[in-house]
C-alpha cells in the first residue's frame, strides 16, 4: 500500500474513534450536565448508575484518537495542540473532575459532601463538553501554521463561532443524556427526561442550523462544497436526512417510545459528523494542511496500524459485551458500589 493509502486508512480510523467517543461518552457527559435539572439524590444516583458500567470504557476512544493523531499525523498534532492548549487542558481537567466525582460522590459521608461532589460532576461534565465544542470550532475556523508550526496567538481560538460550537456541543450532549434516560430509566425520572429531551431537541436543531449556516463562510472550500456545483449534489442529502430524523424523533416522543429518541439523537450526531467530514476532507488542519502532508513516514504508519488491528476489535468487543451484560432498565435504589 502507498503512503497516501495508509494515511487515508488512518484518517478513517481516527475519525471513527472520534465519532465513537462523541456518541458514547456524549451521553455520559450529558448525564452530568443534566444534574443541574435534578434535585433528588435518589434520581441522581439512578442517573449515575445507568452509565456506571461503561463510562470509563467509552473514554477509551478519546485516548485512541489522541494517540493515533500523535503517532500517525505528528505535524497535525504539533500544530493543533499549541493552537488549542487552553481548551484542551480545560477539557482534560473537566474529565478528571468528572471521573473523580463519579467515584467519590457515593462515598460522601455528609449531605454537603455529596452536594460538592455532585457540583464537581456537573461542572466537570459541562466544562469538558464546552471545551470539546470550542476545540471543534477552533479547528473549523482554521489554524494559522507556517512550515508545520503554529504561528498564531494564545487566544485565536476564542471567537463567537467557537463559543457557539461550545454551546451546541453542551446542548447536544445534554440532549443525548436525556434520550439515554428515556431508554434506561423508568417512572418519574423517565417522564422528566422526556420533557427535557423535547426542549433540548428543538434547541439542538436550532444550533445545528446556526452552525451549519455559519461554517461555509469560514473557508471558500467549505462554501464551494456546500453551495457550489456539483458539490451540492453530495451535501444536500445531509440536511434532508437531518430533517427526516428530527421528524422520527418527534414521533418517537409523541408515541412514548423508549429507544427511538436515543437512536434518532445518535443519528443526528452521525449526520453532523458526516457533514463535518464533507467540509474538511482531505484537510486535517484547515485551511492548508492535508492528511497526506501531516502523515508520518510509511513504516511508522504501518507499525502502528498493526497494533490498531488488534486493539480496535478488543475495544469493540469489550464495549459490546458491557452494553449487553448491563442492558435493561436501571431501577431506583440500585447501587453501583
Amino acid at each position: 500500500m502507498s503512503t497516501q493509502t495508509i494515511a487515508s486508512i488512518w484518517a478513517a480510523l481516527i475519525a471513527f474513534a472520534v465519532l465513537a467517543y462523541v456518541m458514547l461518552d456524549g451521553f455520559d457527559l450529558g448525564i452530568g450536565i443534566l444534574f443541574a435539572a435534578e434535585r433528588g439524590s435518589e434520581d441522581r444516583d439512578t442517573m449515575v448508575n445507568s452509565i456506571a458500567p461503561m463510562w470509563d470504557g467509552n473514554e477509551t476512544w478519546l485516548v485512541f484518537g489522541g494517540a493515533g493523531l500523535f503517532a500517525v499525523f505528528p505535524v497535525a498534532y504539533a500544530v493543533i495542540l499549541p493552537a488549542l492548549y487552553p481548551v484542551i487542558f480545560g477539557m482534560l481537567f473537566g474529565l478528571i473532575f468528572r471521573g473523580v466525582a463519579f467515584e467519590l460522590r457515593f462515598r460522601a459521608q455528609t449531605a454537603i459532601g455529596q452536594k460538592l461532589w455532585d457540583l464537581s460532576f456537573f461542572g466537570g461534565s459541562t466544562i469538558a463538553a464546552l471545551c470539546q465544542g470550542v476545540t471543534l470550532g477552533g479547528l473549523l475556523q482554521g489554524i494559522h501554521a507556517v512550515n508545520g508550526q503554529y504561528a498564531g496567538g494564545w487566544f485565536d481560538w476564542l471567537t463567537p463561532f467557537t463559543l457557539l460550537c461550545g454551546v451546541a456541543v453542551v446542548t447536544g450532549y445534554a440532549w443525548l443524556g436525556s434520550c439515554w434516560l428515556i431508554w434506561r430509566t423508568d417512572r418519574s425520572l423517565r417522564s422528566r427526561a422526556r420533557q427535557q429531551a423535547v426542549v433540548l431537541g428543538w434547541l439542538m436543531l436550532a444550533l445545528i442550523v446556526a452552525v451549519s449556516l455559519w461554517t461555509p463562510f469560514l473557508n471558500p472550500t467549505f462554501m464551494h462544497r456546500w453551495f457550489g456545483w456539483p458539490g451540492i449534489l453530495f451535501t444536500s442529502p445531509v440536511p434532508v436526512l437531518v430533517a427526516l430524523v428530527a421528524i422520527g424523533f418527534h414521533i418517537g416522543i409523541v408515541r412514548q417510545h423508549h429507544l427511538t429518541p436515543f437512536l434518532c439523537a445518535l443519528a443526528i450526531f452521525l449526520l453532523c459528523f458526516a457533514g463535518l467530514g464533507i467540509s474538511l476532507f482531505p484537510m486535517i488542519v484547515p485551511p492548508d494542511i492535508t492528511i497526506w502532508q501531516a502523515a508520518a513516514p510509511r513504516a511508522s504508519q504501518l507499525f502502528v496500524l498493526l497494533g490498531a488491528a488488534v486493539l480496535i476489535p478488543l475495544i469493540l468487543g469489550y464495549s459490546g459485551f458491557s452494553y449487553w451484560i448491563f442492558r435493561g432498565k436501571v431501577q431506583a435504589g440500585a447501587h453501583y458500589h
